[in-house]
Formats: structure tokens, sequence, C-alpha cells
């Protein structure tokens, strides 16, 4: 069964400022200064998320996974970047 855009998370835009996300019907801003894992990384690779568990966003190739909840409270769960 395809999913529908309420379904599963999108990247709707990529810069050099960072990623504009689309997840249950709201508009997230990803700065490249707090996520950093989609700075340099391949923009298939960007555009291939998914939404686990209807909170959980999941990138298998970069191996990136955030709590939506985290996108609004970035304070309560700062990200970890282990530069590889």
């Amino acid at each position: 069964m395809p999913y529908s855009r309420d379904m599963r998370g999108e990247v709707t835009n990529i810069s050099a400022h960072g990623i504009w996300l689309w997840v249950r019907e709201r508009e997230y801003f990803l700065p490249h200064e707090d996520f950093p894992w989609f700075e340099k990384a391949r923009v298939r690779d960007v555009l291939d998320v998914q939404l686990l568990h209807d909170h959980h966003l999941f990138w298998p190739k970069l191996d990136v996974d955030l709590e939506l909840e985290s996108l609004t409270k970035l304070a309560e769960y700062p990200p970890v970047y282990r530069q590889k």
C-alpha cells in the first residue's frame, strides 16, 4: 500500500542553511548548525527519510535517528554528532 503524505516524512527543500521537513501536516526546519549530518550528505540520502511508529524519523543511509518531538524541543534533546 502506498504511503500518504500524512504517514511519512518528506524533505521539501534543501539549502545551504539546512533542510525543510514535512511530517504529519507540519513543516520543520533543521538547520545544519544543529543537525550537521545533512550538510555534506548526498541529496538522495537526505531525501530518503522514513517515519516509523508515527514519531520516529530515520535516514537509513545516513544512520540518523530523530524523535519527532526533538525537532520542537531541541534543548531537551541535544543532538549527538560523531564525525566518521
